[in-house]
């Protein structure tokens, strides 16, 4: 086994490990430290979150920058701002005794008056994410031209949140022939492309398999109705006493709507979004990491800056648009050797997409069962149990002793420990006594029980593909506009104009209602209640729900007509095949093609305006 001494730091940087307790080098840094120390090389290094991928750039970064210099040789490029500022502060202590060095975190939400005056001091390592870096360049207020190191750090989710320019445009400016050191927790083809394009031969490093979780981690899931996705979870927050997780969602709204229902159910929880101000998102991780909240619920955006060893589970509420992204968020917990466990919570449609995160991560999901009430409260009543068990006395009671005692003089023992575990027990048996059975047995994962019980409501809407809209972002503006939960807006079918999507038939009067007078930049949406009807000649796509009955007549401005089972004008050719709203890919694509007459039948509608753009 080597030692950091083996690796041929500096006394000074190995007076910092010591410091820091680092006894023995990680996969990563075992593997990295050599290569970046005794060459002068572009690297790309692939290793799943926790593993140590900052002291594997920092302290060759740190050993080979003159501190004695002003000059800014190495940039260090990061997602977020927490990210970014917990890289410097690692920087600072690994070089704790390198005389003179000064490391700046460049980040937006701050001054960039004073974060420019910090690098005027002479920066010779700048972190820095990559909008505020950009800006700062722009504006002239920093100096990348002498760069000799440079390093992506989470280069994929820098990608994903759409930096590949700013990400560009800032490497454009700095040497050709300097170092560029690539770290990844997986190897998307936009990763590849800004590798090729910005890097000379560069050497690879992998630990285990690309974009495979690290064996840490174990992997489970369970399947649930979408209505009971949050009963689910708070059993599984039950049954695990002593969780210290993070609860991940899509969206903003649905983490902060999760966190407010679970603090009000009297679980310590907070949420951790981009809605939030920076002062906000600095007291919720600072709760979280002094487990004040033992629940926090995030978007993977903000979860980018949690760096925090002891997180026991990574909870998937809602699994996310990017299966890659799988592997980030399993990768908060089983972090510094320790264990961990990567739960999902799942409706039947979703459960293929687990086979391809299988595929990428290398790794099997083991199906498991939401506990049952009396499995909750027996296993709450244990808990307490130890906890009493091993609590310390302070004899500070003892004083109190007497008139205790004179209460439960004719009280005995057996009876004493059933009052006393009766408090809680009988808050949880209460709870869960007539708790129904929320696992679903698994079927045919393509279909949901919502459209065989007949009791969807499916809808035409006259926007689509060339409104800026895919599928999944369709759903979201609908469940944002109709204030509906994720799951009650589904079978989602975006075309190139105009699409579908289901609700149960309880939200239909809402829908309705609310579309009747209602404008999405400048233009009426129009949305009407579809019936199936069958295909003819072979083309279109028979008993799948689709458009409605009305047409425009004239022009961009004339009125629409009720033309009961008549023809809906589209753009393009060819079939429409089915498309559901729980496939993996982002986004629909419209075959395009005219409908035949008659396909569709038009049975009800509470708009009459006409559509057009204004």
């Amino acid at each position: 086994m080597s030692t950091f001494q083996d690796l041929g730091l500096n006394e000074e940087l190995l007076q910092g490990i010591t410091d820091l307790g680092f006894e023995t080098p990680s996969e990563v840094q075992a593997k990295a430290i050599p290569i970046l120390l005794n060459e002068e090389t572009d690297l790309v290094a692939l290793a799943q979150t926790g593993t140590g991928k900052t002291a594997a750039f920092g302290f060759p970064m740190l050993q080979k920058i003159d501190v004695s210099s002003r000059t800014t040789q190495g940039l260090i490029l990061s997602p977020t701002r927490e990210l970014c500022l917990q890289i410097a502060n690692e920087m600072k202590a690994y070089g704790k005794y390198c005389k003179g060095l000064n490391v700046v975190a460049i980040y937006g939400g701050s001054s960039i008056t004073d974060q420019a005056r910090e690098v005027k001091r002479g920066a010779q390592i700048i972190v820095a994410t990559p909008g505020r870096m950009k800006d700062m360049i722009k504006r002239r207020l920093v100096d990348i031209t002498k760069i000799q190191y440079s390093v992506l750090d989470e280069a994929d989710e820098m990608l994903n949140m759409g930096f590949k320019e700013d990400i560009t445009d800032i490497l454009s400016g700095t040497p050709d022939d300097k170092n560029t050191w690539l770290f990844s927790a997986t190897m998307p083809r936009e990763v590849a492309t800004i590798a090729k394009k910005f890097m000379n031969s560069p050497q690879e490093i992998t630990v285990g398999h690309k974009n495979e979780s690290t064996s840490n981690v174990s992997h489970e899931y369970y399947m649930v109705n979408a209505r009971d996705r949050y009963q689910a979870l708070k059993r599984l927050a039950d049954a695990n006493p002593d969780i210290f997780s993070v609860i991940f969602c899509r969206t903003k709204r649905d983490t902060q709507k999760v966190a407010e229902n679970l603090i009000e159910d009297g679980y310590s929880a907070g949420a951790l979004h981009g809605d939030l101000s920076q002062n906000q998102r600095d007291i919720v991780m600072k709760q979280f990491r002094s487990r004040q909240i033992q629940m926090l619920v995030a978007t993977d955006v903000a979860a980018r800056g949690i760096d925090v060893d002891d997180i026991t589970h990574v909870i998937n509420y809602q699994l996310s648009d990017e299966i890659e992204t799988y592997t980030h968020r399993s990768g908060r917990t089983g972090r510094a050797g320790k264990t961990g466990v990567s739960m999902v919570i799942v409706s039947k449609s979703e459960v293929r997409r687990l086979k391809s995160i299988e595929r990428i991560i290398n790794k099997k999901f083991e199906l498991k069962e939401i506990p049952n009430g009396m499995a909750i409260c027996e296993v709450q009543l244990m808990s307490l149990a130890n906890k009493i068990h091993n609590t310390e006395i302070n004899h500070e009671i003892d004083k109190y002793l007497e008139d205790i005692n004179t209460l439960f003089d004719e009280t005995s023992k057996e009876e004493l420990i059933k009052k006393f575990f009766s408090v809680e027990f009988t808050r949880f048996f209460n709870y869960y006594q007539k708790s129904k059975n929320l696992n679903v047995a698994a079927g045919d994962p393509n279909r949901e029980g919502r459209e065989s019980s007949g009791s969807a409501a499916r809808y035409f809407i006259n926007v689509g593909e060339k409104d800026g809209f895919d599928w999944m972002k369709l759903k979201d503006f609908l469940k944002e506009v109709l204030d509906l939960g994720r799951d009650d807006v589904f079978k989602v079918d975006c075309k190139d104009t105009f699409s579908f999507f289901n609700t149960e038939k309880e939200h239909q009067e809402k829908v309705l209602a609310f579309f009747t007078d209602y404008k999405h930049e400048g233009r009426f949406v129009n949305v009407e209640i579809t019936e199936d009807k069958p295909s003819r000649g072979g083309r279109g796509r028979g008993g799948s729900g689709g458009g409605g009955g009305r047409r425009r007549e004239g022009g961009s401005g004339g009125d629409r007509r009720r033309s009961g089972g008549g023809e809906r004008r589209s753009s393009g050719g060819g079939d429409r095949r089915r498309s559901s709203d729980d496939r993996p890919t982002r986004s629909r694509r419209s075959d395009g093609g005219d409908r035949d007459k008659g396909e569709f039948k038009t049975t009800h509608s509470r708009s009459g305006r006409s559509r057009r753009k204004d």
